[in-house]
């Protein structure tokens, strides 16, 4: 057997490789082949992430690599979506180029919904399918159903625990076996990877903005530093630009209410030259000294470089990391106005702002830390609903943060998560007139006859299930008389 580890980030590489040292993908014997897709929008403006310092370390867990890229130019990864008279070709074609012979395949997919993950699985209609994935949208329900051929051959979910024994939603109906990475072994990784990359790469040369930026050398400025990582919401269309410009400030407020004069901001890479120049304008008005990372390194190894006292983002994954593998404080800003925004209900931002928002905002705690200390918020405190322990038959009581995460996962997505149905009612019974309310919409709740519903509306099904529910009861009623 061959295993094929499909991959468009370094953060992806590095998330596999700790996967591999620490024993979590079993060793087959089978040869690791490492599959390069570029999902950059303009990939002939960007520099590919295997030119990255730092990528091959990470790549040396694999015995090869292959590039997908490379094959379908010009045509995007993305785009890859052959018809299904094309398959047998496709198959023949990269068996041939890979060197893959004739021999059982395991698939390791960054998506299983969109392509060219997708597309990879139809083409080689045999081969086991794993899914990994390395942010907090692990945490929620599967955004479309699979379809059957590609389910029947789901094995695991390999999953960076971000959020420690938090359990995934994703892929549960399918009851893929759940992998969680150890969170040690990606530090380790992300170390590997910061001494990989040129010592300036972080250094005064990464900074800019004003006269004293080269004065810290990548210390740690006095009276600490605070490091302010930009998202791209203006641009996804979930603010305007003037409350994005707002969202900044309110970043560096953060920092300052913990006495923090100093703070660096690394803008996201989608983001435009405005957020930068805005953020600027905003320091200058509040007195703070504020530097601009300029470096693209991953937010991890600039931590690390750094050594921050403060990480402040909206609803970044690095803000899990620098709480939970660094032990760096980590502030939030902005999550109760993007629970409003996000639209539909259902869109997968929604867990990753449920999660950072109920950890850095309202006082919940990770499940391992709640099975630590025994302790749970006063106000945030569910029905002691039970659960059965992922792959396991043992009954445990389910942490509040899970109970949360479980009730936002079944209205999201109420028809492939039917499971999660008696958790999600339990939950609301507890959480009405408390502030868990922010994390719901009272017409979905109404729309899916769940506790917390709108007064005197009556729940409509849907037209779709009005006739299943018909027909399936007109055939009872034909074989009724036909008997």
């Amino acid at each position: 057997m061959k295993e094929l580890f499909v991959v468009s980030t370094l953060y992806q590489c590095i998330s596999l490789a700790a996967a591999i040292d620490s024993g979590r993908i079993p060793e087959r014997g089978a040869e690791r082949i490492l599959v390069l897709t570029n999902s950059a929008l303009i990939p002939e403006v960007s520099v590919p992430f295997h030119e990255s310092a730092g990528f091959t370390e990470a790549a040396s867990r694999f015995d090869r690599t292959v590039d997908l890229s490379e094959l379908l130019w010009p045509r995007r990864p993305g785009q890859f979506n052959p018809r299904g008279e094309e398959l047998d070709i496709w198959e023949r074609l990269l068996r041939g180029k890979w060197e893959l012979g004739d021999g059982p395949l395991h698939l390791y997919v960054e998506s299983i919904q969109v392509n060219p993950a997708v597309a990879l699985c139809r083409v080689f209609a045999s081969a086991t399918i794993s899914v990994h994935s390395d942010g907090l949208m692990s945490y929620g329900p599967t955004r479309n159903r699979l379809p059957r051929d590609l389910a029947q051959r789901l094995d695991s979910l390999l999953y960076v625990d971000l959020v420690p024994g938090l359990v995934p939603q994703l892929l549960r109906e399918h009851n893929a076996q759940l992998v969680p990475i150890d969170a040690a072994a990606l530090r380790r990784g992300m170390e590997e990877l910061a001494g990989a990359l040129p010592e300036e790469t972080e250094g005064p040369a990464a900074l800019a903005g004003t006269p004293e930026a080269s004065t810290h050398d990548g210390e740690p400025a006095a009276g600490g530093t605070a490091l302010i990582l930009g998202q791209y919401l203006s641009e996804l269309g979930i603010l305007s630009t003037e409350e994005e410009i707002e969202l900044h400030r309110d970043m560096l407020l953060k920092a300052t209410d913990r006495g923090i004069r100093h703070c660096i901001f690394k803008p996201h890479p989608s983001a435009g030259p405005g957020a930068v120049t805005s953020i600027q304008a905003a320091a200058v008005e509040l007195g703070l000294d504020l530097k601009v990372m300029t470096s693209t390194s991953p937010a991890e190894v600039v931590m690390q470089r750094l050594r921050p006292e403060l990480v402040v983002s909206c609803f970044s994954t690095a803000l899990m990391t620098a709480k939970y593998l660094f032990k760096i404080d980590a502030a939030a800003v902005g999550t109760e106005i993007l629970l409003e925004r996000l639209t539909p209900y259902q869109n997968s931002n929604r867990i990753p702002v449920t999660i950072i928002d109920a950890l850095l905002e309202q006082g919940y705690a990770a499940p391992a830390e709640q099975a630590a200390t025994e302790q749970t918020p006063g106000e945030n405190t569910a029905p002691a609903a039970v659960e059965a322990a992922p792959n396991t038959t043992a009954m445990v009581p389910a942490a509040p943060l899970q109970q949360l995460v479980e009730a936002v996962s079944y209205c999201m997505q109420a028809e492939t998560l039917e499971v999660a149905r008696v958790s999600a009612v339990a939950f609301l019974h507890q959480a009405q007139h408390t502030s868990d309310m922010r994390y719901f919409k009272r017409r979905r709740l109404t729309k899916l006859g769940l506790p917390g519903a709108l007064p005197g509306r009556q729940v409509l099904l849907p037209l779709g299930r009005v006739r299943r529910v018909g027909r399936r009861a007109a055939k009872r009623v034909l074989t009724v008389l036909g008997k």
